[in-house]
């Protein structure tokens, strides 16, 4: 009984940590600037197949609910889904909207950006794709989407004051995964430099 209890500890404990991580992590480099147009950006995953994995159908989900319904609709706003052809003949960012369009029902305004290889690159590339819009939204795991806001503030530092949450963390989602997600995001985050670690807003 003792045995059962401690794993069960343990379990529940590894479980919280990862869901305090992820949560944090979506929190981090934020502000809450308002204005009625706004871009969410979407970054694709390694994607061999011709139809979204399930890692790319998550993010697209979790786009679709970052664009949110405020009074005025959808107006003024647009998904920009990021990723190339990388690990197969089809870019990321096509396979993706395809999902969003043909299977979840998605008719807002897209853009596809094509060409980006690396987190860098997306960042690189969607900048011309989100300058005119008063709000920003970077949509992945919580980590991911963490190192591209970092990126962000590196290259173009008046973009990223325009920064907000995106919701692409939900407690109680993916609770197996977190931990292993939160892994590999301090992994993933060790390249960041020390402040850009702690800065919130």
């Amino acid at each position: 009984m003792r045995r059962i209890t401690a794993t069960a500890v343990t379990a529940a404990a590894v479980l919280g940590w990862g869901e305090w991580l992820n949560w944090r992590w979506s929190r981090m480099l934020v502000g809450d600037r308002g204005g009625g147009t706004e871009a969410v950006v979407v970054l694709g995953y390694r994607n061999p197949q011709g139809r979204a994995n399930l890692v790319n159908r998550r993010r697209v989900r979790a786009g679709l609910r970052s664009i949110g319904s405020p009074a005025g609709g959808a107006h003024g706003k647009r998904v920009v889904f990021s990723g190339g052809a990388v690990g197969g003949a089809t870019s990321e960012a096509r396979i993706m909207a395809d999902y969003a369009r043909k299977e979840l029902g998605f008719d807002g305004p897209v853009v596809l950006e094509e060409r980006s290889r690396t987190t860098w690159e997306n960042v690189t590339h969607v900048i011309p794709l989100i300058e005119d819009v008063d709000r920003i939204k970077i949509v992945s795991q919580p980590a991911h989407a963490l190192k591209a806001r970092a990126y962000l503030r590196r290259q173009r530092p008046d973009l990223a004051e325009r920064l907000v949450r995106a919701n692409d963390y939900r407690p109680g989602e993916w609770p197996a995964a977190k931990p292993l997600l939160a892994l590999y995001g301090l992994w993933s985050l060790r390249t960041l430099r020390a402040y850009e670690r702690r800065l919130s807003r």
